[in-house]
């Protein structure tokens, strides 16, 4: 690397000037207190730990995100986090060991070997919160309502759209279909390209009964409002029960987000295949029109502490802090600054010691150095006390 290119950073690794820090910051705090007053409890886990843990349960589709490196130490793999869900995870199956209900949270930098979409940041702060111990819709009622108080709480003001699918459509259909492991790689990828056309040939070559080419031809099309579960409900009447099941808990839960949150745009997709090989249920995401990727995204994972030894119900989301820092309108104060002069007087450095136990942020006017922001206001001595004067 040439001497000139050394203060670059990595492609798609980004940092975080003084202004935008300070606003990621005291957003973070906000949305920490929040959860601490839904009773989540913060963790923090290490950036790195074995290979072997960070890909254990939702971790094997992170295998290609994940860097890896090898210890010195031990000779060991070892991988920097591009998730922090499989840690959480792993602390509520073998560190707090709890049989209730527990309720826990975090915040922390991840790395993504690739980018997840070619403009995304490869260090995303991700944020999240993580439900344990409980199966019920209530729990996960619990996590979307939070997920959408986090996005209002950051300034997300924009017109928020809930997207809600369920696993159990994809699976119910599958399992009548019979298709083999090739065949359900095809569709399932036809289906998260949304390719119609490669769908019609796909289908036609199946040799399957008539009405099940039906439910896969039809499957990439229940998108949409309410309307959609209603038209699901008539189209799988004669699907395995859990399809009937899965439409059904779809229902019961946007009605509860609707008397939460009746504002709210609620849209369906019951085609939708994210985080397939990890969920177990219901899966949500949150959009606004002004950016084209979910801004926050979780669902139910109740297999996800099994390679852990401790198999427990699960349901939580993550967002990334920088995303919801870029949509959001909170105004922040803007910063006041009191300059003070070098001196070794005691009653000036107790004035100043007091003004910054206050809150108010004091710098010394360094000899023969310029200051990099101005100040609004100065320390002076008048009358033998120091005080505060407007610059």
């Amino acid at each position: 690397m040439a001497l000139a290119d050394r203060w670059l950073l990595p492609e798609g690794i980004q940092e975080l000037l003084p202004a935008q820090a300070r606003r990621v910051e005291i957003v973070r705090r906000r949305l920490l207190d929040l959860y601490e007053q839904w009773g989540y409890d913060l963790v923090m886990t290490p950036v790195m730990e074995h290979l072997e843990s960070l890909l254990t349960g939702v971790g094997h589709d992170l295998d290609l995100s994940t860097v890896k490196v090898t210890d010195q130490l031990s000779g060991h793999s070892l991988g920097v986090r591009a998730d922090i869900t499989p840690q959480v995870a792993r602390i509520d199956a073998h560190r707090l060991r709890e049989e209730g209900v527990t309720r826990l949270c975090y915040c922390g930098t991840v790395v993504h070997a690739l980018p997840a979409q070619p403009l995304a940041s490869r260090n995303p702060l991700q944020l999240g919160a993580e439900l344990y111990g409980h199966s019920g819709i209530e729990s996960d009622v619990e996590v979307i309502s939070l997920m959408i108080e986090t996005l209002q709480t950051a300034g997300v003001d924009q017109e928020l759209s809930l997207d809600l699918g369920h696993v159990d459509v994809f699976s119910g259909l599958m399992q009548l279909a019979e298709l083999s492991s090739a065949q359900q790689e095809e569709y399932q990828d036809i289906l998260k390209r949304k390719a119609l056309p490669e769908l019609v040939d796909f289908v036609a070559a199946l040799e399957i009964d008539d009405s099940v080419k039906t439910y896969l031809a039809e499957l990439p099309k229940m998108n949409g409002g309410l309307e959609v579960l209603d038209r699901a409900e008539t189209l799988f009447a004669q699907a395995p029960e859990q399809v009937a099941q899965a439409i059904a808990y779809l229902r019961d839960v946007s009605a509860r987000i609707a008397l939460r949150f009746p504002e709210l745009d609620q849209y369906f997709d019951l085609s939708e295949l994210r985080g397939y090989n990890y969920h177990t249920g219901i899966v949500f995401a949150a959009y606004t029109p002004s950016y084209g990727q979910a801004i926050a995204k979780g669902g139910r994972y109740d297999n996800i502490g099994r390679d852990f030894g401790r198999a427990r119900p699960a349901t939580g989301f993550s967002t990334d802090m920088k995303t919801l820092i870029e949509l959001s309108s909170v105004s922040l104060n803007e910063i006041q600054q009191v300059l003070a002069p070098v001196s070794e007087d005691s009653a000036l450095l107790a004035k100043v010691k007091q003004l910054r136990s206050e809150g108010v942020r004091v710098v010394y006017a360094l000899p023969g150095a310029s200051l990099s922001t101005e100040s609004d206001a100065e320390l002076v001595q008048q009358n033998g006390e120091w005080v505060v004067t407007a610059r």
